[in-house]
């Protein structure tokens, strides 16, 4: 069972916890909060061509006492002198997910509001002051909450990795193929990436267990400060409006306008997290009934691939996104898919298909075989 936990406790030397009581979860697996995508974009981007390679070198290669040196010379480290209301959330989250080595955490000054989880060895939680100016205490719990989310879960190696090669493709953009192998792999670990937010939105929702703080915080990463001209039905319905709406030639630009991002864009963020809050999933763990790390050895992986596969396979038939339909329509037999087709891309031509009737009714042509 999950435990409660109250005002002055200490468990395992962590201090501090919260002043309202909150529901922990001791000997919770990262599987318990995990997206079913996370797990199988991570399947997919290990089963890359040459990824193996690269990360064996770089495993070795990169600078982890530089990367510390860097953060402990050149930010503020986050402590009971310094930031202490955040020194206070950081143990909070890390005794709500009985995450037993507490990561070191570093403010730095930067306006664009930031967080992120990483390093190769050991985890470093690093925020920028944008956030920490952005967002009010509750909203600050869940991203602390995701950020351990992100360590519990293993996520700062691929990250920090994903951070270097992001760099070295910018300069080696010169050499000929060295560039384009390298981007092949920093698209599929943005691709992994983008999926193991959603899976740590979870995390912070477990760690703060206020659904209303979490929308709130994604709604300012959107919005800025201007919260009191906001609104979270409002908000959510753009997620669904931007799923749904347009036709196939919208969805090949979704495709294209999230390929270079790091994150999730936010509204969809903000539905992802509100859906899981919703479900029996979330409801089992808030009851103390989920899976335990002393478990993780006797998981199948063949178990969390068949999953994966059921999670996108009810998302392709649910999802209103033109594209997703025609995918299912295409499963399902579906006749005239060419015309379909024909008719969701014609908008990126002035003149309609020569083999496809025009709405007057007549072939195109001016009768002589010639186009008008």
């Amino acid at each position: 069972m999950g435990e409660d936990m109250s005002d002055g406790h200490e468990h395992n030397g962590h201090e501090n916890v919260p002043s309202r009581q909150r529901r922990r979860f001791p000997g919770i697996s990262s599987r318990a909060y995990e997206h079913p995508a996370d797990r199988s974009a991570l399947v997919a981007l290990r089963k890359l061509s040459g990824f193996d390679t690269v990360f064996k070198a770089l495993s070795g290669l990169l600078p982890e006492r530089s990367l510390r040196l860097l953060f402990l010379s050149d930010s503020v480290r986050v402590s009971d002198q310094q930031f202490a209301y955040l020194n206070d959330m950081l143990r909070d989250a890390c005794y709500i997910l009985d995450l037993e080595k507490v990561p070191p955490m570093y403010v730095n000054q930067d306006p664009v509001p930031n967080a992120m989880c990483i390093g190769l060895d050991e985890p470093i939680i690093v925020v920028t002051t944008g956030l920490v100016e952005l967002l009010d205490e509750e909203e600050m719990r869940a991203v602390v909450g995701h950020e351990v989310g992100h360590a519990l879960s293993g996520h700062s190696v691929y990250r920090t990795i994903l951070l270097f090669l992001t760099s070295l493709a910018v300069r080696v953009a010169w050499i000929p193929l060295g560039n384009l192998a390298i981007m092949a792999i920093v698209t599929a670990l943005r691709e992994w990436f983008r999926k193991s937010e959603l899976s740590a939105d979870r995390a912070g929702l477990l760690v703060g267990q206020d659904l209303n703080a979490s929308m709130r915080g994604l709604m300012k990463l959107a919005g800025g400060h201007h919260l009191h001209e906001m609104n979270v039905d409002a908000f959510l319905k753009q997620a669904d409006e931007y799923e749904a709406g347009g036709d196939l030639r919208d969805s090949v630009l979704k495709i294209l306008n999230v390929l270079p991002r790091s994150h999730p864009f936010t509204t969809v963020r903000a539905a992802e997290l509100k859906k899981w809050a919703e479900t029996r999933d979330h409801q089992r763990i808030m009851d103390g009934h989920y899976p335990r790390r002393s478990e993780d050895k006797d998981t199948s992986v063949t178990d969390s691939f068949r999953e994966s596969a059921s999670h996108y396979a009810t998302h392709v038939k649910s999802s209103k996104d033109p594209l997703m339909k025609l995918v299912t329509d295409i499963a399902g037999g579906a006749g005239d898919l060419g015309g379909r087709v024909r008719r969701g891309f014609g908008g990126f031509t002035s003149a309609p298909p020569k083999d496809e009737p025009r709405q007057d009714g007549t072939d195109g042509t001016d009768g002589t075989g010639t186009e008008n």
